[in-house]
Order: structure tokens, then sequence, then C-alpha cells
């Protein structure tokens, strides 16, 4: 081969329908890599790693996602081509030869599509593209995200690069480049109405566009904290971001009272053992109030005297938690000897048939903003647990119970109590019940309460 480029598939990186794209990867340089989407996707498991010869597609693959030996050879096609362009590149002494790869590589393209294009795309990127230098805006998205690769966890490089392909997506709705010099309150509105209304979700049989509140805000403050670390490191001309508002709504979302939690502990799972590891996880996740980054990490050196050392891979902020004995017992048994290799999405999965099993049946709904509609969804309690509901159900049982909210942000890592209200789930029954228990042990009104009682 001319240069560094293979084909890949991140299993990391399951979509909704288990499957993983499979992607060429070219390394232009020490460290530094761009991804071609050959628009091939597949199980990841049916995809063969070979350290000696190029990775392929397994001949056991379903026949619903394809023929092996056909998809097989579309990759090794899409090489060749990948290979041309690069020789291409190097003929015309093009130096920011990521980007000019990216330009002229399409699925299913050819050399004399390519050709077509060449003219162009060599005056376009034979300029240098030292970072420092290269104002494209997707150039230095990809190198903020590159330089993040080591510092944040797998979840968060996710919403970098959904941010980054939101981007994309206006950039070719809109028909018109997204640059630095274009980002003014026009261009943000202009985004925020193409997410509110006009975007369409990848990967769904069924077209849906639009976005919820929230996930327009997330996109919007990972946008703003991009732009600002590029103006710090003066790559750019410092922008006013002063009027792109961060939206968002305050979220429905289910806790787990603790006899629900011991409901699924209890639930009988002999006809399905491989769920046993992820129950155990999910409620000791529950009696810790860990993110799934961090309990899905865990090491048995983490344990010093009943009290669990971690660092918090999202906040890079150590916390410190007394285990009970019940916790204690399951980090035992599930990592004395091993720890278990889970991802998220396999994780909610399999802890929606957990609920299920157990019980948790109750029809719960929800509401949410999308534009101006609010949209309502129907759904058994159980098809409304996620990793989070673990770590939300300690923080709202120990609120519950008593627990000065100090000394559980300790726990939980949340810097701040406005973040932490956020965060807790109390229905209006939950906190009725509550402030009649602190009428009780302040003998409700003293004296006064104590004349009335009197009269009556």
């Amino acid at each position: 081969m001319l240069s560094p480029i293979k084909a890949i598939c991140e299993r990391k990186d399951i979509r909704k329908d288990g499957t993983s794209l499979i992607f060429i990867q070219y390394c232009y340089s020490s460290g530094h890599r761009t991804l071609l989407n050959t628009e091939i996707a597949i199980p990841p498991g049916f995809w063969l790693n070979r350290k000696k010869k190029p990775s392929i597609i397994s001949q056991q693959l379903p026949v619903e996602f394809g023929d092996a030996d056909a998809l097989n050879e579309s990759i090794k096609k899409m090489l060749r081509l990948t290979e041309d362009i690069i020789e291409l590149a190097e003929r015309n002494k093009v130096v920011d030869r990521a980007n000019f790869v990216k330009e002229l590589f399409k699925p299913g393209g050819n050399i004399a599509e390519v050709s077509k294009n060449l003219a162009v795309a060599v005056k376009t990127y034979s300029t240098s593209f030292d970072n420092k230098f290269n104002k494209e805006l997707f150039f230095q998205l990809d190198d903020y995200i590159l330089s993040k690769k080591n510092k944040v966890s797998d979840g968060t490089q996710r919403v970098y690069k959904q941010m980054s392909n939101r981007l994309k997506a206006f950039e070719e709705f809109r028909k018109e480049t997204v640059s630095f010099e274009s980002i003014d309150y026009n261009f943000y509105e202009d985004f925020v109405d193409y997410l509110t209304f006009k975007y369409k979700h990848k990967r769904r049989k069924q077209t849906i566009t639009g976005l919820k509140v929230n996930t327009i805000g997330q996109t919007v403050k990972q946008f703003r904290i991009f732009i600002k670390d590029r103006t710090r490191r003066k790559i750019i001309a410092p922008i006013d971001l002063t009027d792109f508002k961060i939206l968002d709504e305050e979220t429905d979302a289910i806790y787990l009272n603790y006899e629900e939690v011991e409901r699924i502990y209890m639930t009988d799972l002999t006809e399905a053992p491989y769920l046993v590891e992820y129950r155990d996880l999910f409620v000791m996740a529950c009696l810790t109030g860990l993110r799934f980054s961090d309990f899905s990490s865990l090491r048995y050196e983490d344990l010093r005297k009943n009290f669990l050392y971690k660092k918090q891979f999202k906040s890079d902020h150590w916390v410190v938690i007394p285990l009970r004995t019940e916790a204690m017992q399951l980090f035992e048994k599930q990592f004395k000897d091993n720890i278990p290799k889970l991802t998220n999405v396999e994780f909610n999965r399999h802890i929606k048939k957990i609920g299920r099993l157990a019980g948790l049946n109750e029809i719960i709904k929800f509401s949410y903003k999308k534009g101006n509609k609010d949209v309502q969804e129907i759904k058994p309690k159980y098809e409304w647990i996620t990793t989070h509901t673990a770590r939300r159900s300690f923080c709202t049982n120990e609120f519950l119970a008593g627990t000065p909210v100090k000394l559980i942000m300790k726990i939980s890592g949340h810097k701040t109590e406005k973040d932490f209200y956020k965060y807790i789930r109390v229905t209006p029954e939950e906190a009725a019940g509550k402030i009649q228990e602190l009428w009780m042990e302040r003998n409700n009104l003293g004296a006064f309460g104590n004349q009335l009682r009197k009269i009556s």
C-alpha cells in the first residue's frame, strides 16, 4: 500500500440497530487520522480483525445485512480508490492530504469521477495545513476532537462527533460553507432552526426530523466550547457568542426506590444467566451513584477499607464512596476475579429486559418539547430504565432518606446544588411526605400547634 490505510469497524460505536459502520482509516501524519465512510454497516461481531492480512467481513454474516463476498469486494475497491486519490495528492504536491482525500472520496466512486473534481481539489488543498494556519472550520474541529481523545470518555467523544456531524449536515442542507467567518447570530438562529425542524435522523426505518430541546442545547454548548478553545489558542480571532443561548428544559426521567431495586436484584434469571452480571452491576450502581463510565471501569484495587476511591472519568474528580454491606458483597462477587467488559448500548438493552422480568410494568407518560410541539411518550416503566437511572436512583433515595445534600454531592460529584436538584426525581406525593416528616421532627407548630389542638 502507498500509505497507511485500512478498513476498520469500530466496536464501540454501535448504532441502535446493532450495527457499526465500516470506515477506511487514513493516517495522514503521526498521530492524526481521517475516517472515510464506506456506508457499509454490519454487526461488529462479524468483522474479522486480522493483523497480517486486511480485515474482512465474516462469511457467517446474516443475509439481511448483505452478501459477505460482495461487501468485501466493495471495501477492496474503496481501498484501491483511496490509494489512487492519495497517489494523486502526492503527484500534485497537495499538502492538506486529509481534506483532499475526504473531498474526493465517495462510497462506490471511481477514478473517472475523481478526475472531474481533481483540479478544484488540488487548488483548494495545496496550502499549508498546519493547525495554526489552516482556518478551515472542520479541519480545526477534527484537530480539536483528536486533541481530546485521551482526556475524555468514549461517550464524550461521541458527543463531539455528533456535534461535528450535525454541523456537516447543516452545511450540506444550507449549501453554504460553514466557516469561522460565517459564525454570527444569524448562523446561530439558522442552525438552531435546522436542528429543531429539519435535521433528519440517520439509521431510522422511518424518516424522523428534528431534535429534542436538550439535544440541541448540548450541540450548541459543545460548539461554543470548541470555538472558545480555538480562540484561546489564538488560532482564530475572538467571536461574540453572547447570544448563543444553550437551550434546555427539565427532563422527565424515572428513578427506582429501594423496594424496586430489591425486586430487580431478586429477579430469577435462571433462564437468562447472561443477564446476571448486568443486573448485579446495575444494582451496585444504584447503591453507589456511579456513572456507567465509572462503574464499568472499576478495579479491585479501587476498594480500600470498605471505601471506593474512584476518579470520575467525566469530571476528572476524585470521589470516596462508602459501601453498604450489600454493595460490598456485589463488588466482591463481580470484581475479585475479573471485570466484565460492557458497552453502554448493550447494558441499556439488557437492563430493560431485567426490569421487565422484575415486573416493573407501571405505565408512565412523559412529555418533551420538539420545536413548538409537546410530544408525549407512553411506555411501561422498564422501558425508561437506562444506566443513568441507577445514578439518579442513588441521589434521589439518599435525598428522601434525609442525607444532607452536600454529603450526597461529595459522592455523586455534582459541583453545584442547582445541578443536583435538576438531577433528582421526587414525585409530588414524596415531596409532601418529606415535608410531613420534617414537620413531625420539628413538633409541627410548637406551642401554637398545641393551642390549635386544644381548640379542636
